[in-house]
């Protein structure tokens, strides 16, 4: 059976307010750097891959009111914050030493995949890897899943998709797959026992 798993909030956690809270101590800060530069629709075109993070750092200055130098060094320190969870990478090891097939299907930006892919050696856990940035296609559009099927050659109905968001999920079942919403990696491994895949 295949499985595919999300990168951001399952294997490595992606934890967008405490990251902010380090290193911006006002609420009303918080609120604009986390409305302006996370939440804002530039971040998706970093996770497509057709801007520039230079680019995205002089645009969220103008947005945000705060020094360039400020934004940049929290864009730029940002990856550092993508931190492998353990218990997932273990459970991803057990679930393919079970003789299943494991890939990835993520959204993010090229300086977060890079430090992961530089930091990390659980790329080698999965048979491929299907990343935004590199395709300029983002979750949930349904072209990226499309590719991910495609390019594997893989049958929506023996595939399980887990990921931490709901539009993404419901995004995969229209492509027949079955899904998991991850919460936390026990809560993953039961719902996959469900599933019998263990």
């Amino acid at each position: 059976m295949n499985i595919v798993f999300d990168l951001g909030g399952v294997v490595v956690r992606w934890e967008p307010d405490i990251i902010v809270a380090k290193w911006f101590s006002d609420p009303q800060t918080r609120a604009v750097v986390r409305r302006e530069i996370i939440d804002h629709r530039d971040w998706l075109e970093l996770d497509r891959g057709t801007l520039s993070q230079e680019a995205a750092i002089v645009r969220a200055t103008r947005r945000t009111g705060l020094p360039q130098a400020t934004v940049a060094e929290f864009l730029r320190h940002m990856p550092k914050e993508l931190i492998a969870v353990p218990e997932t990478i273990d459970l991803m090891l057990r679930l393919k030493v079970a003789g299943h097939v494991l890939y990835c299907l993520s959204n993010m930006p090229f300086a977060l995949l890079e430090h992961l892919e530089n930091k990390y050696s659980f790329w080698e856990i999965f048979e491929g890897k299907v990343i935004s940035c590199r395709l300029n296609l983002c979750k949930p559009e349904p072209a990226i899943y499309e590719y991910l099927l495609k390019t594997y050659d893989l049958a929506a109905a023996s595939t399980v998709f887990i990921d931490d968001i709901d539009a993404n999920l419901s995004a995969a079942k229209q492509f027949g797959m079955q899904t998991i919403k991850f919460e936390n990696p026990a809560q993953c491994e039961r719902e996959l026992r469900e599933l019998g895949y263990f």
